[in-house]
C-alpha cells in the first residue's frame, strides 16, 4: 500500500547515492548536530562533505562566479554573483527571505526573458525504461499517453491508487522499445523506487538510472535559436523542430539529443550528451552565445521563471495527497486512453473541493516561500505551497490550495513573518498566457 498522507520529508528515498558513503554521511550528520541551534535562514545550504558530485562544466561555473547550492550531493549554481551588478538591490525581499538572496537572480531571470540564458541541468535525474514491455508498462503507470511517435516528448504524472501524484516528469520516446524519463534532482531515487515497485517480473522491462552518464544544459530565451542554429546542420525552425519533440543533432563537434522543452516559459532546448562531451558542449554553447548576450543562469532564476508560468514543483505544489484535477494538471490526464493506476479514483471523484491557485501580493518585496497561512474573509483556508518574486511581471507570487468556490479576483491575505499581506487570486499563467513564446 501507500501512505494516505504526504510523508516525503520522512521518506528514505529522498537520500541519493551520496549517502552510500559513510564518510559523507558522518560529516553531514556531524554538521547538523553541531549547528542545531544556529539560526538558519531560508535557502541555508549545508557545507559538510562538499563538493562531491559535480557536472563536467563545474570548473566553468566556478570561473563564472557561481554561488553553489547542493542537492542530492550535486553542486548546482544557485546564481552567478557577477551578474548582481546588472540586478536591482531595491528588490531584495524584506525579512528573512532576503537574507540569502542576490540581485543576480533577477538579472539572470530578465536575461532569459530578453535575450538568452544557459543553465547547467546535469544534476537532473534521468531514468531509461526499455524492453518489449516498456510501452505497456509506462502506459499503465502514467496518466498521460506516452505511446506516441518516436521523438515525441510527453509531460505526465504517475498516480497512486487514490489518484494522488506520486511522480511528475517528462518522458521521451527514444525508440519503439526505449524511453527516457527526466525528473527533478532530488526525486530520482523516489521515482526509481516507484517504477521498481511496479516492474513486471517477467523480464520484459529494464529500468536503468543513467543520470551520471549524461550531461544536460538548457538554453532558453528569445535568442536561443539564433545561438544554436549556426552550430548544427539540423533545421531548428518551428516547423521542422516543433515544441515537445526530440532530435539527434551535433552542436559543433558534440553529438547530442536535443529536447524542445522548457521549465522557464521561453523558446529553447535541453541538450543531452555523454558526460565525456559535457565540457566541450558547455564551451561550444557559451562561446556561440557571447555575441548575443548569453548569460549563465542559476536555479534561483529558474524557480522565479517557472512561477510566472505556473509550472508546478513536485513535493511542494503537488504531492501524493493532490490529484491532477485539484492541481490544475487535468490537461495531462487522458482518461480515455485505457486503464492506468489511479484512473478509477479520478473517475469516481466528485468535483474538487479545493484548487491550486495563483496568488499575487500587493507588496512586491513581501515574498512567501512556503507554508505561510492564507486567509479569505478572515478565515484560514490553506497554506502557501511555493512562492517567490516574478521579475518580469513585477509581483510577489505564491501558490496555495484554496476552496474551489473562490475564483479569480478573490481578495486574499498571506501571513509573512507576522504581517498579513493583501493580495488576490490571479488568472494563470501570469506570463505569456497563450504560450506563444515557447512555440515561436
Amino acid at each position: 500500500g501507500t501512505p494516505s498522507l504526504d510523508v516525503w520529508h520522512m521518506d528514505s528515498r529522498r537520500f541519493g547515492a551520496s549517502y552510500r558513503s559513510s564518510e559523507y554521511t558522518v560529516a553531514r550528520t556531524k554538521e547538523v548536530y553541531e549547528t542545531y541551534y544556529d539560526v538558519k535562514y531560508p535557502g541555508h545550504e549545508w557545507q559538510a562533505g562538499r563538493p562531491l558530485r559535480v557536472s563536467p562544466a563545474y570548473m566553468r561555473l566556478v570561473e563564472l562566479g557561481a554561488t553553489f547550492g547542493e542537492k542530492s550531493g550535486w553542486e548546482r549554481a544557485n546564481w552567478f554573483e557577477p551578474n548582481a551588478a546588472r540586478g536591482e538591490e531595491s528588490l531584495r525581499p524584506r525579512g528573512w527571505a532576503g537574507k540569502l538572496w542576490s540581485p543576480a537572480t533577477g538579472a539572470e531571470h530578465l536575461a532569459c526573458r530578453e535575450t538568452a540564458a544557459l543553465f547547467d541541468e546535469s544534476s537532473f535525474a534521468k531514468i531509461e525504461v526499455a524492453g518489449e514491455g516498456a510501452t505497456d508498462f509506462l502506459e499503465r503507470l502514467c496518466g498521460n499517453r506516452v505511446a506516441r511517435n518516436v521523438g515525441q516528448v510527453t509531460y505526465t504524472q504517475m498516480l497512486n491508487s487514490r489518484g494522488g501524484i506520486e511522480c511528475d516528469f517528462t518522458v521521451t520516446r527514444l525508440s519503439e522499445e526505449r524511453f527516457r524519463i527526466v525528473t527533478g534532482t532530488a526525486f530520482g531515487q523516489h521515482d526509481l523506487a516507484w517504477l521498481a515497485q511496479h516492474e513486471p517480473d517477467d523480464g520484459s522491462v529494464q529500468i536503468r538510472d543513467v543520470t551520471s552518464q549524461l550531461a544536460c544544459y538548457g538554453i532558453w530565451g528569445p535568442s536561443a535559436r539564433e545561438i544554436l542554429q549556426p552550430l548544427t546542420t539540423t533545421d531548428l525552425s518551428n516547423d521542422a523542430f516543433p515544441y515537445m519533440h526530440a532530435r539527434k543533432l551535433a552542436a559543433g563537434r558534440v553529438p547530442c539529443l536535443a529536447l524542445r522543452v522548457t521549465y522557464v516559459g521561453e523558446l529553447g532546448w535541453e541538450l543531452y550528451c555523454r558526460t565525456e562531451f559535457g565540457l566541450a558542449l558547455w564551451d561550444t554553447l557559451w562561446s556561440a552565445g557571447q555575441e548575443h548576450g548569453l548569460v549563465a543562469g542559476g536555479y534561483k532564476a529558474i524557480d522565479s521563471l517557472r512561477l510566472e508560468k505556473g509550472y508546478r514543483v513536485w513535493g511542494a505544489d503537488i504531492t501524493p495527497e493532490d490529484t491532477p484535477f485539484e492541481a490544475g494538471l487535468g490537461f495531462a490526464v487522458k482518461l480515455d486512453k485505457g486503464d492506468f493506476v489511479g484512473r478509477d479514483a479520478l473517475e469516481r471523484a466528485p468535483r474538487p473541493e479545493r484548487l491550486l491557485r495563483c496568488l499575487t501580493l500587493e507588496e512586491p518585496r513581501a515574498v512567501a516561500l512556503g507554508s505561510e497561512p492564507v486567509r479569505i474573509d478572515g478565515h484560514l483556508v490553506g497554506r502557501v505551497t511555493s512562492g517567490g518574486h516574478g521579475y518580469t511581471v513585477g509581483k510577489s507570487i505564491a501558490y496555495a490550495y484554496v476552496p474551489a468556490e473562490h475564483g479569480v479576483g478573490t481578495d486574499v491575505e498571506v501571513e509573512i513573518f507576522g504581517d498579513w499581506v493583501a493580495g488576490e487570486i490571479a488568472a494563470e499563467p501570469l506570463f505569456d498566457p497563450k504560450g506563444e513564446r515557447i512555440r515561436s
